[in-house]
């Protein structure tokens, strides 16, 4: 990603985190037509807790969530950093919680993409083709 394209995006995350904690979620609680969450991990090198709004899908009594980076040619930092960690926060609205995380692999990943992820954003196969890397899937779950 182009260095003033990375920091822009940087910018716009940060004033929807805010947003989104100022107003619980009613700024900044949707993206194309799907729910957000903000979800803390503490980074993989420094260990300081970093926030990003992301995308989420309910799955049972988990939430899943991908690492698209609006199909950038890497994956987005909290991926990292969420394959790294074993837990994270999730703040959903004005309600905040601890949830173990990971990242899906092999035949759950790819069930949870047929069968979650490609049924409610069926334009996410053709950002990912174009990307030319597989897009992450981590899961959340309340312990």
């Amino acid at each position: 990603m182009h260095p003033i394209a990375k920091t822009a995006l940087a910018f716009v995350n940060r004033a929807t985190v805010a947003l989104y904690r100022i107003s619980d979620g009613r700024l900044g609680g949707t993206s194309v037509g799907l729910p957000v969450l903000l979800l803390t991990v503490p980074g993989r090198k420094t260990g300081i807790p970093r926030t990003a709004p992301v995308v989420y899908l309910a799955h049972g009594d988990s939430y899943v969530v991908v690492g698209s980076a609006y199909g950038a040619k890497s994956d987005p930092d909290w991926v990292r950093n969420l394959a790294a960690a074993e837990t994270a926060r999730i703040r959903i609205g004005d309600h905040e919680r601890e949830v173990s995380a990971r990242i899906a692999n092999g035949a759950e990943r790819e069930r949870l993409w047929q069968q979650v992820i490609i049924p409610k954003l069926p334009t996410i196969a053709k950002h990912e083709a174009k990307s030319g890397r597989t897009f992450p899937v981590g899961v959340l779950t309340s312990p």
